[in-house]
């Protein structure tokens, strides 16, 4: 399928704009993206016209709140292939749905339990399981990286035991861009007993999902990376993982009953949904999905791709250039380095030329502790970026190298 940029851009009213007078060139996708037309109305929609809390009012504003709302709901459990809508609950993001599930866990665990998780993890998918661990006595084991960012799959399948009760493991690192081998590491550790939580925060652009087929446990991914609001997110989880876990927050809308000698709770999705939810995040997620799927994952995923290739081609022309992260099976995105320049100079100087990268360590520490540096600089696509985009992003680059050497 050709997919029409022009068209595609058109719909995203940001990038029309001009940064330091020049035409704003936004390659920090992984850090999140940005929004069509669609999801901004439907926010909009929301609050100019639907205003009202769900599944408390027998209202119409209400009624057509938590009808929208639930559409989302269902639109989520397509989207991913899920088996059942109640297996679908509302987060704040992935950080919080990961949270939610480690929070859990630290009370089911014990000493002598091992959670194992890799050492290309974003922060949220570290900390959430050391706190786990601090809290339980559980121990927290490190799938090392090979030098061209790809999981040592041999210390993998030495390192997990029946000890090991679960594996969390990002879907798509999104430093590196590698995609994980997420089918072999669920496929080994239930075959141990252990269940798996996948963090999906930079694939759902990129992996056409079937939670069915995939048999993840838990998988969790935010809407503000895949074209849609920031503050709302997704945990989905097998109906029998979820109502192994305790809840997570107490108070309206988790509840069956309350008095003051007991509480039971709401079944699932609303035992894990405490309070007024984002709404109109929720609601716009609808819309985001909907963006997504009328051009294809497979679509943006080979479109994105071919950027890839390209951008890299032309980074490499560059002296000095070191690209982290070289696995054969990766997505749009490239971290790297200018021998002896600092990436947050590389940075701030292009920034000033209208070019949007991020730079840093990009919340994987210990990821930059592996390759010993400070950080990278990192090009992310998405699928309203061009070749001419990344022209002016490559003129940029060698201006700022010409500078800072």
């Amino acid at each position: 399928m050709m997919l029409n940029i022009e068209n595609i851009r058109a719909q995203f009213p940001i990038l029309a704009q001009q940064i330091h007078e020049k035409n704003l060139v936004y390659l920090d996708n992984g850090a999140t993206t940005q929004k069509p037309v669609s999801v901004i109305n439907a926010i909009t929609n929301y609050y100019k016209n639907e205003n009202s809390n769900v599944h408390r009012g027998v209202h119409f504003l209400s009624g057509l709140a938590t009808k929208k709302l639930e559409k989302t709901r269902n639109a989520v459990k397509k989207f991913i292939g899920a088996r059942y809508n109640h297996e679908i609950i509302f987060t704040k993001g992935a950080t919080d749905s990961i949270n939610l599930v480690a929070n859990g866990y630290s009370t089911l665990l014990k000493k002598g339990d091992e959670i194992i998780i890799s050492e290309l993890e974003h922060h949220s998918n570290i900390v959430p399981w050391q706190i786990c661990c601090e809290n339980c006595g559980a121990s927290l084991k490190i799938i090392p990286i090979k030098d061209n960012g790809e999981l040592d799959m041999d210390c993998f399948y030495n390192m997990i035991s029946k000890n090991t009760k679960i594996v969390a493991i990002s879907h798509i690192s999104n430093t590196l861009g590698t995609v994980n081998p997420v089918e072999k590491i669920i496929s080994k550790a239930h075959e141990l007993g252990a269940k798996v939580l996948i963090d999906g925060a930079q694939a759902t652009t990129h992996v056409n999902l079937n939670m069915i087929d995939l048999d993840a446990d838990y998988y969790v991914f935010s809407g503000h990376k895949m074209y849609g609001p920031t503050g709302v997110g997704v945990l989905y989880g097998k109906e029998e993982a979820l109502n192994s876990l305790p809840v997570y927050q107490g108070g309206g809308e988790m509840i069956k009953d309350v008095s003051f000698n007991k509480t039971t709770y709401a079944p699932l999705p609303h035992k894990f949904e405490a309070g007024t939810p984002n709404i109109a995040g929720i609601i716009a997620l609808k819309e985001a999905i909907t963006f997504i799927s009328d051009i294809g994952v497979e679509n943006i995923n080979n479109y994105e791709l071919k950027l890839l290739e390209y951008a890299t081609n032309e980074i490499l022309k560059i002296k000095g250039v070191v690209i982290y992260g070289n696995s054969i099976n990766k997505t749009g995105i490239i971290s790297f380095n200018i021998d002896g320049i600092h990436p947050y100079d590389i940075g701030v100087i292009i920034d000033k030329l209208g070019v949007a990268i991020r730079t840093g360590h990009h919340c994987t520490q210990p990821l930059m502790e592996r390759f010993k540096i400070p950080g990278t600089a990192r090009i992310s696509f998405a699928v309203y970026n061009t070749i001419e985009e990344i022209d002016i992003c490559m003129a940029a680059i060698k201006k700022a190298k010409s500078m800072l050497v």
